[in-house]
């Protein structure tokens, strides 16, 4: 017993020394578990034989995470998806297939043994990239749902792979099996499905998924409805472990990949209202085993073999991912993915996979792959994971900023048209703005500085031009001469104050409304210039607020009465607090003074939160009321 505690303390010391110090290097969690494994293996050589062992255990950490991602699909989010899940997830597999196996055949070796090869290297991790997406905030990037789309088919595509791999079985090793010389290497395991006839094997494997969608579907509720009525917090989560487990041995035991088995039970229960208690539940236990995983990977690293035929692996590391990314640019091109989202796919996709030991470890068991050529392709799978996260390094670094600075080489859009409005930013906040003032005739320019989101409005009919709206020659091809208002709707906190100051120095007459992040950058805009400030999320706060008050039993015109009180104490004191904020110098700003007069003015909003004003209107409500006749004409003038 004392051996365990002493290798599980070994394994989070490292965890714990090396993972901070990489997130803090900007490496990333995923390289600091790899060098962690590298250190108290190959290096310090502290552990041992026992990674394989732990390796499969922590293997479990890629099934809880499928599992998680399918707890954020729908069905019907699946079924958008078929294009891109088919085409460009079915072309990178089949396309990388045949091009890795012509290779491995080129290299001396028979032909089966090279389709099992280019098999195995098709496929990608899914542990790395997800994660490492989450970590990066570019899951949400187009890059970033095209590479989802490509690993969920490649984690669909595991299960023919399984089927088709013993097919592949070379005779002279089937013979040595046979034989016993070999017999070691295999593993038994239980399985259900063994020896039956191909038609029984169906639809065993028919019934198994069958069954998990269907129990998935009618059982889940009443079991967590269960569950919950106890109101013990561990039996919640043994519950979620149950289902996790119990599919996966369930996939194991009919020869399926237990990864795939919990994704499609995810997918079953996304529209469950436990949803996120499951989710809550799992995370730590997926984030602590996918640790692991990584830390064996590094740890499993041979460093004899891999002195032995150093060349050989680096040469075939290099040549997997370079025609791996080959493929995903080809791919990304024809899908039109663009500018830095098409560096991100294929860059992110380049190497192979966790689902790679996995195939070789089956191969080994069937005959199909020689042992000394496995133990080569199994380093070349650990190394081309190890070089991973060094790719989104050098995609954070160089080709982002270059993509941010420059824009790729596309050159700024001519503007042809000016505008009574012009819309500096194209994103949720800009198009919003744009539909209301369009829809009301009145005449807008909006530039964006991302060209794929220029793009994708020019699609759904929304007219946006390519261009740097902080440049003042495009601003003045826009007509900002002439024009009534800026809205200034971009991103970028710095570059939304210059713009602010440009145009309130130059074209002072004009109007300018901008959004703000905070109330920091409120004070920052408004010192820059800008007439009109909107704080980003401060009118859905009242908004939710306000629905808050009526759920509860609040009368909707009362609400609307408060709320009103609310913004107009808050308006009154905010000349107040910036005042106050101006004064100070650079760090000083939010002083003992200011958040003084902050707390003071909380104190106003609650005592004008408690008057009561049912039985008379504020004059200043007036605004409630229609306009007088002519108004629009007044206003066209």
């Amino acid at each position: 017993m004392t051996i365990y505690f002493i290798q599980a303390f070994v394994y989070l010391l490292a965890a714990v020394i090396t993972v901070p110090l990489a997130k803090k290097l900007g490496l990333g969690s995923v390289l600091g578990y790899l060098i962690a494994g590298v250190i108290i293996g190959p290096v310090t050589g502290i552990v041992g034989q026992e990674t394989v062992t732990i390796q499969h255990f922590a293997e479990f950490g890629v099934v809880m995470m499928l599992f998680l991602v399918g707890l954020e699909l729908h069905p019907q989010m699946l079924w958008k998806m078929r294009n891109r899940l088919i085409g460009l997830g079915g072309l990178q597999v089949l396309l990388s297939t045949i091009l890795i196996s012509l290779v491995t055949y080129l290299l001396g070796q028979a032909f089966t043994v090279a389709i099992a090869v280019g098999l195995i290297f098709s496929l990608s991790s899914t542990a790395i990239v997800l994660q490492t997406f989450n970590e990066k905030g570019l899951s949400k990037t187009d890059g970033g749902k095209n590479a989802f789309s490509v690993l969920l088919m490649q984690d669909i595509a595991v299960i023919p792979m399984l089927a088709f791999i013993p097919m592949l079985a070379l005779p002279e090793l089937v013979a040595l099996a046979e034989q016993g010389k070999v017999a070691a290497q295999h593993h038994e395991e239980l399985s259900l499905v063994a020896g039956l006839p191909t038609w029984a094997y169906a639809l065993a494997i028919l019934a198994s998924i069958s069954s998990v969608v269907v129990l998935g579907h009618f059982l889940s509720r009443p079991l967590f409805h269960y569950v919950a009525q106890s109101g013990l917090r561990e039996i919640f989560v043994a519950t979620a472990l149950l289902i996790v487990i119990g599919i996966a041995a369930l996939m194991s035991l009919v020869g399926l990949s237990p990864a795939l088995g919990t994704f499609m039970a995810g997918v079953v229960l996304a529209n469950s209202e436990f949803r996120h208690e499951l989710e809550s539940n799992i995370e730590p236990f997926k984030g602590l085993l996918l640790g692991l995983f990584f830390i064996t990977v590094g740890a499993g690293i041979d460093f004899n073999v891999l002195t032995s035929h150093f060349a050989v692996v680096v040469g075939l590391t290099v040549a997997v991912m370079v025609i791996k990314g080959g493929v995903l640019w080809g791919l990304a091109s024809l899908f039109k993915i663009r500018n830095s989202d098409r560096w991100l796919f294929a860059l992110s996709l380049a190497q192979a996979g966790e689902f790679g030991f996995v195939l070789l470890s089956f191969s080994i068991q069937n005959s199909v792959i020689p042992d000394h050529v496995a133990q080569i392709l199994q380093l070349v799978v650990a190394l081309s994971m190890f070089l991973t996260p060094s790719l989104f390094i050098l995609f954070e670094k160089v080709i982002m900023p270059r993509y941010q600075t420059t824009n790729s080489s596309q050159p700024f859009d001519v503007i042809d048209e000016k505008g009574k409005v012009i819309i500096a930013g194209g994103g949720r906040f800009g198009q919003v703005v744009n539909r209301l003032l369009v829809a009301n005739d009145i005449k807008t320019v909006v530039m964006d500085l991302d060209a794929s989101q220029v793009e994708n409005l020019r699609t759904i009919k929304i007219k946006t031009f390519f261009g740097d709206a902080t440049r003042p020659e495009l601003l003045h091809t826009a007509g900002i001469d002439n024009a009534s208002a800026l809205v200034v709707a971009i991103d970028d906190r710095e570059s939304a104050k210059s713009l602010v100051h440009y145009a309130k120095q130059s074209f002072p007459n004009i109007k300018i409304i901008t959004r703000a992040y905070d109330r920091g950058h409120n004070y920052e805009l408004r010192q820059a210039g800008a007439d009109i400030i909107v704080n980003e999320t401060y009118h859905s706060a009242l908004e939710v607020g306000a629905q808050a008050m009526t759920s509860l039993g609040y009368h909707p015109f009362l609400v609307e009465q408060k709320k009103f009180a609310f913004i107009k104490t808050e308006v009154q004191a905010s000349q107040h607090l910036y005042e106050r904020w101006s004064l100070r110098s650079e760090g000083e700003q939010y002083d003992h003074d200011y958040r003084k007069l902050f707390m003071q003015i909380e104190e106003a909003i609650k005592e004008a939160m408690q008057s009561d004003r049912l039985d008379k209107h504020s004059h200043d409500e007036r605004g409630w009321t229609p306009p007088p006749k002519g108004y629009e004409n007044d206003f066209d003038s």
